[in-house]
């Protein structure tokens, strides 16, 4: 059981994937959460979104964005990265988006979550997989192939060194769990076999507004409190929250049940430092991968199969055509 600061019961925080986020889209929900006290972790690109990039969205070029983006630091939110830009970024426009990112935000980042089908994602593709590497690869074989080389010092996409010198943290599986000590116990992780990334962690899914709504209802948020458990909601608020500036209706009565919960709200970093602290060692073993790459793999599968009997889309992206199915 976790000893959380202040007598708290449990741990509840939010990683925000800027995914399609403009100002108009997502302010709303973070005046609602600053006021509820829920201070969580927002990503960004430093560079400017390219046209034929993968969800594009507002980055800090945009002055507006960017003043924005401030106002949630001044505010105690925290700035993560999400890949430098929303499409591939050679090693130079890397470095490039790390030192304008430590330029408008105040240091570098220290948690960063891959972003789509860019090439320099690390440890991403079957090199994300131990148990399960030979059946992505076989599945990989039907699709046109995708090529991941962040952590590969023989190509130009290659940046592992800068994110073990510079992150801290890097997101790894999502799974279908309001309560991650069930699935990962060891979180944060360290993974010998991926030297470039410092700690791995987990998260929770709720990737738009409706499996976000589905993950944090009531009967899972009495769950949560019961077990003394850790959530770290993994979403993208440009999906399906605001609606002509306002607040979904169930997202905002949830959140404030939430809210109102003996809950430790701490953005992303915050959470995973203390937990990282409770022990004395974060390796993880390799039956424990194993399961989370067993579980994630089956919560995908799942996913997709409830998709296509209620007739959406199924592609291989993180969003519908309308930008609000997840299939991650």
């Amino acid at each position: 059981m976790h000893k959380f600061p202040d007598n708290k019961r449990f741990a509840f925080t939010i990683f925000d994937d800027t995914d399609l986020s403009t100002v108009k889209n997502v302010g709303p929900i973070y005046h609602l959460l600053a006021d509820l006290g829920m201070i969580t972790t927002k990503s960004v690109w430093p560079l400017a979104s390219v046209s034929d990039g993968w969800h594009g969205g507002s980055s800090l070029q945009e002055t507006e964005y960017l003043e924005f983006i401030l106002s949630l630091q001044r505010l105690g939110f925290e700035i993560a990265l999400h890949n430098v830009r929303n499409h591939d970024s050679t090693r130079e426009l890397i470095a490039s988006g790390l030192e304008k990112f430590r330029e408008l935000i105040g240091h570098y980042p220290r948690i960063h979550a891959n972003h789509s089908r860019n090439r320099e994602n690390i440890y991403w593709g079957a090199s994300r997989f131990n148990s399960l590497r030979l059946l992505y690869r076989a599945r990989a074989s039907l699709r046109p192939e995708r090529i991941f080389e962040g952590e590969n010092p023989q190509t130009d996409y290659f940046w592992g060194d800068l994110c073990r010198e510079k992150v801290d943290y890097v997101r790894n599986f999502v799974f279908r769990q309001i309560n991650l000590d069930h699935v990962n116990p060891t979180l944060p992780y360290h993974d010998p076999t991926r030297p470039y990334v410092k700690h791995w962690f987990s998260s929770c899914e709720g990737a738009d507004v409706n499996s976000f709504c589905d993950m944090i209802c009531e009967r899972n948020q009495e769950r949560l409190e019961r077990e003394g458990g850790v959530c770290i909601m993994y979403t993208h608020f440009a999906c399906g929250f605001v609606h002509a500036g306002t607040v979904d209706y169930k997202a905002q009565q949830l959140l404030h049940t939430l809210s109102k919960r003996n809950g430790w709200f701490v953005p992303v970093s915050v959470l995973l430092d203390f937990l990282r602290n409770e022990r004395d060692g974060s390796v993880i073993s390799l039956a424990e991968l194993a399961s989370m790459e067993k579980r994630w793999a089956l919560g995908r599968m799942t996913l997709r199969a409830k998709l296509a009997f209620q007739g959406h889309p199924i592609m291989d992206l993180p969003f519908s055509k309308d930008g609000h199915v997840p299939t991650y």
